[in-house]
């Protein structure tokens, strides 16, 4: 596809977007009601769809229309890959530098704070409208109810109008291998603070509006209403249901709550298809198309990840570390194509039947090609049962994964100079660009950033994480070319301890299982092209289910006996439609794929690969640090050790004189947002920090 292509692809790509965010914007006004709905509805109100017609055509269409074509555009871009890695953005980059730091929302760049801005004019321009129509014809829902109580009743109602705005948007960043995502330059784990955002505005909202309207029913004797069902109108039983699951999920992912008791958090959030059930059945069909794509969109990425994540993945072997780490390698189909930063999540029955963890990888795909690797620290519970477990002498570990997930590029790259910053076990997120650079500095006439790494560790057996800087298969030679200098500071010990008591480094390989296979790729980023079938045929199958069973199901009964059909029933079949197409579609590609990757992995033989034997904690012995008859000696060479003290950061920083230097920090809440605040500080120009997300 050629430039001017992708380009007006893009183009049409925004008019769409532009238009489907208009019509949120009209929707409230008293034009769109008076004016444009008698008109849509005579033109778009049919047998086939009933009231459904408009919303459909004019809220779902437009999202699932780029998300389809999205796949298209983003395939062929795969296509050029890396040949935008370079190119950099002045205007972008100013967009990207943090301009609000603090807590909770986090390092918020000058692009968000406008888009969330933006977002919240349209929620306050929104509720005003609606507010001013209901006003001027306010409808008496009672008897003897005076003005102010059916505004009250009013306000209520249009919280939770503007609450179904939130839920438009609220599953786009948790669909990990979306299509839309990528093609504004995101990914679901920098994007997953949207959804908390989304999530605390929306529950505020709605919390808000189930208030006022106890508060209205308990002032107007009408508390009988909260258990009403009824058949012609919305159901106010479900609209009680659905809060009082939303509350404990809101609870639960509170930031102090999710941290001290994560798998609280963790599986009181698995509630959210209950909440999604009793809301629709809250609201009906009509509004549940409007806030249907991210919903369909989300489910189909669901089902993929489950179908995924039932195949146990091939783990050659682990990697012990003397400071409570461990190095997974799992085997790889060909072709496994990701990039720096990715995200893996892991499933280790033993430990844990429910929990997924998410997981740094710290491979290269240009290097290990067979071989994907994450690396994981003994801090939680269930990282320290799994520890446990790999030390019990196991021959064999079942593990499922799903993903990789990452960003789309690697153009982060295109800096001068690169700083490197983490904490702990935070250098994890980092190995995966230093063997990335590792690679491009082995091809000619490709120039490469200087890279910095500056790592904080408490203890000195820490120092044996930077052992993973280096490719298991790679020489030492290959990082002589890179231009690396690395700054540990050990803040804890005042001077380096004895060696001579630190634990070996240990390597466990694994007897291969029939029932295991090499992780192959989500349908996704490596196949946009499925993705994008899987998209358009469920949604047009969902189409053509829906109108059938409108026209030849629930018409008749409508117009043909002296029945309505039920309110409620309506929402339940489009939900039962929408799991329908997508379980048939994409189960269909998914069981087609699994074919192809079971003729592609019989071919794969199980090599097995040197490994270091020698720990990089011994590098350091001795005051003179002989350097010459040791391994690794380049990666030992470019290190300078800082006992008893933590880095000064504003200063390493300000020292960097380059023209363009690219930030990164990864660890601790506290340093990441130290450095954030010097990138954003204006006291130098040439500091851009690059908001990747490392958490979820």
């Amino acid at each position: 596809m050629s430039s001017h292509t992708m380009t007006m692809s893009l183009m049409i790509f925004l008019v769409v977007f532009l238009g489907w965010l208009m019509i949120w914007v009209m929707l409230p006004t008293k034009l769109y009601k008076n004016t444009w709905t008698p008109k849509l509805d005579s033109k778009l109100t049919s047998t086939y769809f009933a009231g459904q017609g408009t919303n459909l055509l004019l809220f779902s269409f437009p999202v699932m229309f780029i998300a389809a074509l999205a796949c298209a555009y983003l395939h062929f871009k795969s296509k050029s890959r890396g040949s935008n890695d370079s190119k950099s953005d002045s205007a972008a980059a100013f967009l990207r530098r943090p301009v609000l730091v603090m807590a909770p929302l986090g390092i918020v760049s000058a692009l968000e704070l406008i888009f969330a801005a933006m977002f919240v004019a349209l929620l306050i321009w929104s509720l005003a409208n609606y507010l001013s129509v209901s006003f001027g014809h306010l409808h008496m829902h009672k008897e003897g109810e005076k003005i102010w109580e059916a505004k009250f009743r009013s306000v209520s109602l249009r919280l939770g109008y503007v609450g179904n705005i939130c839920w438009a948007f609220l599953f786009f960043p948790v669909t990990r291998g979306s299509s839309l995502l990528p093609l504004v330059g995101l990914t679901s784990e920098s994007s997953i603070k949207y959804h908390i955002w989304l999530g605390h505005v929306s529950n505020i909202l709605f919390a808000a509006h189930t208030i006022g309207f106890i508060i209205y029913w308990a002032i107007t004797n009408q508390m009988a209403e909260m258990l009403e069902w009824s058949k012609t109108w919305v159901s106010n039983v479900a609209g009680v249901i659905a809060i009082v699951i939303a509350l404990p999920m809101w609870v639960t992912s509170l930031p102090r709550f999710r941290r001290k008791m994560f798998e609280v958090f963790f599986y009181t959030h698995h509630l959210y298809l209950l909440y999604i059930f009793f809301y629709v059945l809250h609201v009906g069909d009509a509004y549940f198309c409007m806030i249907l794509p991210g919903i369909f969109l989300f489910l189909i990425d669901r089902y993929l990840r489950f179908l995924q994540s039932r195949h146990r993945a091939r783990l050659l072997s682990a990697r012990l570390l003397p400071c409570g780490v461990v190095e997974l390698n799992f085997s790889t189909t060909p072709g496994l194509y990701y990039n720096p930063t990715s995200i893996l999540f892991v499933n280790v029955p033993r430990v844990s039947q429910l929990q997924w963890h998410p997981f740094t990888v710290t491979s290269c795909c240009n290097i290990e090609a067979d071989k994907l690797s994450v690396v994981i620290k003994s801090e939680g519970s269930w990282s320290h049962k799994l520890y446990q477990e790999l030390c019990s002498s196991v021959d064999h570990l079942e593990i499922s994964t799903e993903g990789p997930y990452g960003p789309n590029s690697s153009h982060f790259l295109r800096h001068e100079t690169l700083v490197l910053v983490c904490g702990g076990s935070g250098i994890t997120s980092f190995i995966s660009i230093i063997r990335e650079i590792i690679f491009r500095s082995q091809k000619p006439n490709v120039k490469v950033p200087r890279v910095v790494l500056i790592c904080a560790f408490k203890h000195s057996a820490d120092l044996t994480m930077l052992d993973l800087l280096l490719p298991i298969s790679g020489a030492p030679a290959q990082i002589s070319q890179l231009q690396l200098q690395i700054e540990a500071y050990i803040t804890r010990e005042k001077e380096q301890p004895n060696t001579d008591t630190q634990k070996p480094l240990q390597t466990i390989w694994f007897k291969p299982s029939p029932l295991d296979s090499p992780i192959s790729a989500a349908l996704g980023p490596n196949n946009w092209l499925w993705l994008g079938a899987i998209i358009s045929s469920s949604f047009v199958m969902f189409l053509l289910l829906l109108g059938i069973v409108t026209r030849y199901y629930i018409y008749p009964i409508d117009h043909n006996t002296e029945q309505i059909y039920h309110f409620s029933y309506r929402a339940l079949w489009d939900m039962f439609l929408v799991c329908v197409c997508i379980f048939i579609v994409s189960s269909a590609v998914f069981l087609w794929h699994k074919k192809q990757n079971a003729r592609e992995g019989q071919q794969i033989q199980n090599t097995e690969v040197t490994t270091p034997t020698t720990s990089p904690g011994s590098w350091f012995s001795g005051a003179d640090r002989e350097l010459e008859g040791l391994p690794h000696q380049s990666l030992v060479q470019a290190t300078k050790l800082h006992f008893g003290s933590r880095p000064d950061l504003k200063k390493i920083l300000f020292d960097i004189k380059e023209s363009d230097v690219g930030v990164l920090a990864c660890g601790p809440r506290k340093m990441r947002h130290e450095v954030a605040k010097i990138c954003s500080s204006g006291l130098a120009d040439n500091l851009h920090f690059e908001s990747i997300s490392f958490t979820l």
